[in-house]
């Protein structure tokens, strides 16, 4: 028999309906973000970005599911429509797409808190006690249960899902709250110089994961009175917060690890540095985010496809991959692939050496490559003899972006542009010859 405690939980969130902010362009992220908004980025080997915050919600039994989307939508909706669109209404669940459609009035999006308050008339239609407002650029496991139990028993009107950081992590980069020893938020800051520490944990600050839990009617309120007032930015962190801690019960969820005795797993992956790395840390042996784990999956949509394949054991041309993670549908032919990360259908062809390096779906690498600390992008097709990232003269020279810790990002126009470059040369070299 499910326990009390099971199902109290299991009530709590099927009168919950949460919204995914998926709207943001990820400017951080350079050329990856040039034809997809941040939550449509490709992440750890099959999924997006945006398949955690909505796995999250599906295994903690929340199954009424809205996505407000923005900037350059067509392949995060495609990906929605393909993985996500398989719940049914009638059973009372339901993932939908509500793109900006400027049902209030001539404007798009225009902060977070705006997004929400475009979209009170569809939340009100679900009819819910609670309403959960996600981040939709975020990787991360969460049981959003009992943050939605905790919510009911402080008597909130608003929650806050934090992390705790170091302050100089935190410092001009995350919301930070100050909170009593009840956790109740007695102050934020929107992206502080000095952060203020967590009682008892100096150095140590709780910053905002931009999740948050509103009783629905206290939300449309909040919503209604910033729409009204001249000069607000529409923004959770910027307005509505500060907005109302003093008057209302607002409280501060610390996000914990069940399983981890640490600082829980959870991570922006907003600069390509921070996507390099996030990506990089699947292939160790043991890491932290565990995507084998049958009792937490993390859904998406994948195609059929043929399992990885290795070729040719010869001396001087082996296939192998080692510390690597290789998706569906890849081959790899006569050449090393390293503490890399491979999606789905990529082709390595022969003498070519993979180091560090995150390849996105459908790339073809030709032979004698030479590739180190890079990302690929999609259907990129690197061209034979090329080395990437082992003098980033030359790369920038190429066309193509270095990072401030060195990480090359390669796109395809990038690589159209170096085409065209090296036609010219040759094209002046037979008339100067």
């Amino acid at each position: 028999m499910p326990s009390y405690a099971n199902r109290y939980i299991s009530s709590l969130t099927r009168e919950t309906y949460a919204l995914i902010l998926a709207g943001g362009r990820g400017s951080r992220l350079h050329e990856l973000t040039d034809w997809r908004a941040k939550p449509a980025v490709y992440f750890g080997g099959k999924h997006r970005i945006i398949d955690f915050p909505l796995s999250n919600c599906i295994n903690s039994g929340i199954r009424r599911v809205g996505i407000a989307t923005q900037y350059k939508s067509h392949s995060l909706i495609r990906h929605v429509n393909r993985a996500w669109g398989h719940f049914k209404k009638e059973l009372g669940e339901s993932v939908e797409i509500l793109p900006a459609s400027q049902r209030y009035g001539d404007e798009w999006y225009c902060g977070t808190a705006d997004a929400v308050f475009q979209n009170m008339d569809i939340i009100r239609h679900e009819l819910p006690k609670y309403v959960m407002i996600l981040s939709g650029d975020h990787v991360y496991r969460m049981d959003y249960g009992g943050l939605l139990a905790k919510h009911v028993e402080n008597g909130a009107d608003m929650t806050v899902c934090c992390i705790e950081v170091p302050c100089e992590e935190a410092a001009n980069t995350f919301g930070v709250m100050t909170v009593d020893e009840s956790k109740r938020v007695r102050r934020f800051d929107e992206k502080p110089a000095s952060p203020t520490s967590v009682p008892g944990k100096p150095g140590t600050c709780l910053a905002s994961m931009g999740n948050y839990i509103f009783n629905t009617e206290f939300l449309f309120e909040q919503l209604k009175k910033d729409a009204e007032t001249e000069g607000s930015g529409r923004d959770f962190g910027h307005d509505i917060i500060p907005a109302i801690i003093e008057e209302h019960n607002v409280f501060a969820y610390p996000f914990r690890d069940p399983g981890y005795d640490g600082q829980p797993y959870w991570r922006d992956v907003g600069t390509l540095d921070s996507f390099w790395e996030a990506n990089m840390e699947l292939v160790m042996p043991e890491p932290q985010l565990d995507l084998y784990d049958p009792s937490w999956p993390i859904w998406t949509y994948q195609e059929q496809l043929p399992p990885a394949k290795f070729i040719f054991d010869n001396d001087d041309r082996r296939g192998m991959a080692v510390d690597s993670t290789v998706s569906g549908g890849c081959i790899i032919s006569g050449s090393l692939v390293r503490k890399s990360l491979l999606f789905s259908n990529v082709h390595v062809h022969s003498y070519c050496q993979i180091e560090e390096s995150v390849i996105l779906p459908g790339a073809k690498i030709q032979r004698n490559c030479r590739i180190k600390r890079a990302i690929i992008d999609r259907s990129c097709e690197i061209p034979a003899g090329l080395e990437i990232g082992y003098d980033h003269k030359v790369d920038k020279e190429n066309g193509f972006r270095v990072s401030k810790k060195g990480i090359v990002l390669v796109t395809r126009d990038m690589l159209n542009e170096l085409a065209k470059k090296l036609k010219q040369q040759e094209q002046d070299n037979k008339r100067l010859a």
